[in-house]
C-alpha cells in the first residue's frame, strides 16, 4: 500500500511525462484497434462473400471433386446430408447444388461458362449472392423448368434479355454430350465483369433430369455457418456425423477457395507484422521515458536505501509506477478509440475514388467502404498486449533502479 501511494506521488509530481507515456500507450491502442479491426472487416467480408458465391463456409462433395471438378464426380443422397448439416449447432443454413462448366449458345453466338443448379424453394438471397444481385426479371420458380437467370455480361455477348431462349450444352454423368434449351427469366449484376459474364443460375430438378443423375444426386451441399470462428468446429462435426457415408469428403472454405485462403494469410501477416513494429517503437518510446525518469531519480533512490529501502521495494517502486502507467494507458486508450471505431464501424470511409466499384481479390468482390469490425478475443489481446508492452518496458529501468548505491547516489547534485 506504501509503494503504491508512493508510486501515485511520482506520477502526479511529473504529470507532463506521465500523460505522454499513457497517450502513447493510448495511440497505439487504437493504431491495433484500426489495423485488426479493417482486416476483421475485409476478411470476413471477403469469405462471406465467396461463400454466397456458391461453395459454403463448409462445402460437403464427392470425394476428388474439390481437385478435379468434374459433373461425372456426385454426391448421392445430398438431401440426407443437407438434413445432417442442419442439426448441427452454428449452422444457418445448407443447401443442395449441382455446379459444373457448359456451353451457353443463342442463334449464332456461344461462349463457355459455368452454372448453379438450385432449388428455388429452399434457396434465400442471404446464402446466394446472385440472387441479391438480380437486376431484372426473377428467380424461376419451379424446379423442373426451364427457366435461367443469367449475368448482365452474358446477356451483352449473346445478346439476351427477358424471355430469351439459351441452349445450355453440359457433359453428364457418362461423359456424354447433351443440350437443354432454357428460357431467361432473370438477370443478375455482381459488379465483378468474370462473374457477370460466365455464371448462370439453372433449376436443380431439370439439371438433374438433363445430366441422368438420381432424384437426390448433387455435386456438393454448401453449408453456412453464423460466425466465421466456428468453420473448423462446423466441420468436424459434420464430417465426424458423415463418417460411415463414403466416397465424400467434407472440407472447410480454405480447401474450396485456396486463392482466397492465401492472399488474406499472407495480408494478415503483414497486418500483424506492421502492428508488431509500431509495438516495438511505442514500447522504445516507454522504454526511453521510464529511464530518463529513473536516472533522473538516482538520488531520491539513494536516500530511499540509506533509510532502509530494499532494492526489491525499489524495483517494486518502479514497477508498480508502469502498472499504473498502463492501466491509464488503457483507460486513454478506450477513450480515444470508442468514438472512432463507432464511426468506422457504422459509417467507415468510401474509398471507391480511388479502387473503383468492382475491385476485386482473389476473385472475390472486395467492399470499397473501409470499415471495422473487431471481435472480443481480438480486442482483449490489443488491451493485455498493449498493458504488457508497458509493463515490459518498465522492467530494465526497474532492475537499473534496485542497483542504485546508496553512497555513490549521494555525492551526485
Amino acid at each position: 500500500m506504501q509503494l503504491n501511494k508512493m508510486a501515485w506521488r511520482t506520477l502526479a509530481r511529473n504529470k507532463r511525462r506521465s500523460l505522454i507515456t499513457s497517450f502513447s500507450v493510448a495511440f497505439g491502442i487504437l493504431l491495433a484497434v484500426t489495423f485488426t479491426g479493417s482486416g476483421d472487416y475485409s476478411y470476413t467480408s471477403m469469405i462471406d462473400t465467396s461463400a454466397v458465391m456458391g461453395f459454403g463456409h463448409v462445402s460437403v462433395e464427392a470425394a476428388g471433386y474439390n481437385d478435379r471438378p468434374g459433373l461425372a464426380r456426385r454426391l448421392t443422397e445430398a438431401g440426407g446430408v443437407r438434413k445432417t448439416a442442419l442439426g448441427l449447432p452454428r449452422v444457418a443454413g445448407a443447401y443442395v447444388r449441382i455446379m459444373g462448366q457448359a456451353m451457353f449458345a443463342t442463334g449464332a453466338k456461344s461462349v463457355g461458362g459455368v452454372f448453379m443448379a438450385v432449388d428455388p424453394q429452399l434457396e434465400k438471397p442471404l446464402h446466394n449472392f446472385f440472387l441479391r444481385s438480380i437486376v431484372e426479371g426473377r428467380l424461376f420458380d419451379d424446379t423442373n423448368g426451364r427457366g435461367a437467370v443469367v449475368g448482365a455480361g452474358m446477356a451483352v455477348k449473346l445478346n439476351l434479355r427477358l424471355g430469351k431462349k439459351v441452349i445450355v450444352t453440359v457433359t453428364d454423368k457418362n461423359g456424354q454430350l447433351t443440350s437443354e434449351l432454357t428460357r431467361v427469366c432473370g438477370i443478375f449484376k455482381t459488379g465483378d465483369d468474370s462473374v457477370d459474364s460466365g455464371m448462370v443460375l439453372l433449376p436443380l430438378g431439370r439439371m438433374r433430369q438433363v445430366l441422368n443423375y438420381g432424384p437426390d444426386d448433387a455435386t456438393l451441399v454448401a453449408v453456412y455457418v453464423n460466425d466465421l470462428r466456428q468453420v473448423k468446429r462446423v466441420r468436424t462435426l459434420l464430417a465426424a456425423k458423415l463418417d460411415h457415408k463414403a466416397n465424400l469428403e467434407v472440407l472447410p472454405w480454405q480447401e474450396t477457395q485456396p486463392d482466397l485462403a492465401g492472399l488474406i494469410a499472407v495480408d494478415r501477416l503483414f497486418n500483424y507484422l506492421l502492428q508488431f513494429l509500431v509495438g516495438l517503437v511505442i514500447a522504445a518510446g516507454i522504454l526511453n521515458t521510464m529511464l530518463m525518469s529513473v536516472l533522473e531519480r538516482t538520488r531520491e533512490f539513494g536516500i530511499m536505501m540509506a533509510v532502509g529501502m530494499t532494492p526489491r521495494q525499489v524495483v517494486g517502486l518502479v514497477l508498480i509506477e508502469s502498472f499504473w502507467l498502463g492501466v491509464l494507458g488503457l483507460l486513454l486508450g478506450v477513450i480515444l478509440t470508442t468514438p472512432w471505431f463507432i464511426y468506422m464501424s457504422r459509417v467507415g470511409i468510401d474509398l471507391s475514388r480511388h479502387i473503383g466499384q468492382d475491385y476485386s481479390a482473389g476473385g472475390v468482390l472486395v467492399d470499397p467502404v473501409m470499415k471495422l469490425r473487431l471481435y472480443r478475443e481480438s480486442a482483449l489481446v490489443i488491451l493485455l498486449s498493449a498493458f504488457g508492452l508497458t509493463m515490459a518496458a518498465g522492467v530494465y529501468p526497474a532492475i537499473r533502479a534496485g542497483r542504485t548505491m546508496p553512497v555513490e547516489s549521494l555525492k551526485e547534485t
